[in-house]
């Protein structure tokens, strides 16, 4: 199989996580959660190479301690997670050959399952293209109503053959630098639709809903529940 090389871009400020430190550097049970992050996925995939993404002025990443083996800091961040990646990408295009994958992770999320992670590249394995970890909506869609002053619903909307995506999203590293070089990429919220933009169709792959992305102080709580469920051994880590 080719090579995977991680990428996790790290350079968000975290307006919404309303805290004067990124959420990325947040302590979860006394570690940053940019730390697990990293460790999860250096022990769930061992990978070729890995790196983060960061901004310029990031002054956290070297205080944060101990990271995995053949991590590598790029200081590459731009206003947008898209821009950010694209940057990176050409930062790392020396060490990525087109056939390789490259796996784009979310810093804020350190819960992901090995046996998600596992899953993904599997399936992946001999795929052309690539594709993402995600889960089917099991929950009722209602619209707003635009209009009202107040929140309301206009719609109810059918949930069927939909999914809410999740990383990591796994692409060939040539198919992943054209999808996040096309104009249409700045746009984007995730490589999957940078990739979609191309006319290919990134292969849904299950995900966990243990794999929570920490946006609100308060998911901090959650995710502690979930890595101590995991480390207990209730669920797989």
């Amino acid at each position: 199989m080719a090579r995977i090389i991680v990428l996790v871009p790290a350079a968000g400020g975290g307006s919404r996580f309303g805290a004067a430190t990124p959420k990325q550097y947040a302590m979860l049970d006394g570690v940053p959660v940019l730390a697990r992050t990293l460790a999860r996925l250096h022990a769930g995939l061992e990978p070729a190479a890995m790196f983060v993404a960061l901004a310029a002025e990031d002054r956290e990443f070297n205080r944060m301690g101990p990271r995995p083996a053949g991590t590598t800091a790029l200081r590459c961040g731009s206003g947008t997670r898209a821009q950010t990646v694209a940057n990176a990408l050409a930062t790392m295009a020396p060490d990525c050959a087109d056939d390789d994958w490259i796996l784009v992770h979310d810093a804020a999320r350190p819960c992901v399952p090995r046996d998600a992670l596992v899953r993904l590249v599997e399936h992946l394995r001999d795929d052309p293209v690539g594709g993402l970890l995600a889960i089917p909506v099991a929950d009722t869609l209602k619209r707003s109503d635009r209009e009202a002053d107040v929140p309301r619903v206009s719609a109810t909307e059918p949930r069927a053959h939909l999914w809410l995506a999740q990383t990591p999203q796994m692409f060939r590293c040539g198919v992943l630098r054209r999808a996040m070089a096309a104009p249409s990429a700045t746009s984007c919220t995730d490589e999957a639709q940078a990739v979609e933009a191309l006319g290919e169709k990134p292969r849904l792959i299950l995900g966990s809903p243990e794999n929570l992305k920490i946006t609100y102080p308060a998911d901090l709580i959650l995710a502690a529940a979930i890595l101590s469920a995991q480390q207990s051994g209730d669920h797989p880590r």
